[in-house]
């Protein structure tokens, strides 16, 4: 039994330690100062205790020895004792007032710590969502936006081709009224030559008449002075 009983003693050891360890790790000044005015206070308090128990037995000595001997002296002596156990016993009371206000200040400076620390947990997990959830808005960001240029890229190739089919429309409009339009100037353009061809060709006729004309009036000319010619030769003969 004896062995069972020291198995169990251990852990709560460990235990008590370990709590032991934690507190140290997260008590705070004015915590530390409460208990150590609680400490002083409680050692003042036990000393006065003896003080009182001390002032008591001599009271009682006191009473026992005026009562046997019924002198003046010791009775005195007695009430003398019996006064200072109630002076030591005031004093005591003040010391129990005082350890009790200084226990209960300890408690108010544990609530405020343990507020503080709850606080300061509150805040350290506040910081870490903020971290991850700022963390997962950067992905997030980088998703969406990769996501969003997919998108915006089609929304543009289907606008850059919408926009290239009405341009080309309109291209084809105007290449065709040029086209039109280089048509008839041609068109006129050989017109126009062709007037001019035939005006040509209607000048030259009327020019080639009186060269003909003049051509047949010289070759009479010169056939009629051949005959001339001849006939002078003839007579001559």
């Amino acid at each position: 039994m004896a062995r069972v009983a020291k198995k169990r003693k251990a852990p709560a050891k460990k235990r008590a330690a370990a709590k032991r360890s934690v507190a140290t790790t997260v008590v705070e000044p004015a915590v530390a100062k409460a208990e150590a005015t609680v400490e002083k206070l409680q050692r003042a308090l036990d000393a006065q205790v003896k003080k009182v128990d001390a002032a008591r037995k001599k009271a009682s000595s006191a009473k026992a020895k005026a009562r046997k001997s019924k002198r003046v002296t010791d009775t005195r002596v007695a009430e003398n004792a019996t006064k200072a156990v109630m002076t030591q016993s005031d004093k005591m009371r003040d010391a129990r007032v005082k350890l009790a206000e200084a226990k209960l200040d300890v408690q108010k400076a544990k609530a405020i710590s343990t507020i503080k620390q709850a606080e300061a947990a509150a805040n350290a997990k506040l910081q870490e969502v903020e971290a991850r959830l700022e963390a997962k808005s950067e992905e997030d960001l980088e998703k969406a936006l990769a996501a969003y240029k997919v998108k915006w890229r089609k929304q543009r190739a289907a606008a850059n081709a919408k926009k290239v089919r009405a341009q080309a429309k309109k291209l084809a409009v105007k290449t065709k009224a040029a086209a039109k339009k280089a048509k008839s100037k041609v068109m006129a353009l050989e017109k126009k030559a062709a007037a001019k061809a035939k005006k040509a060709a209607t000048r030259g006729k009327r020019k080639a008449k009186p060269a003909a004309r003049k051509a047949k009036a010289t070759a009479r000319k010169v056939t009629a002075k051949a005959k001339s010619t001849t006939r002078r030769r003839t007579r001559k003969k």
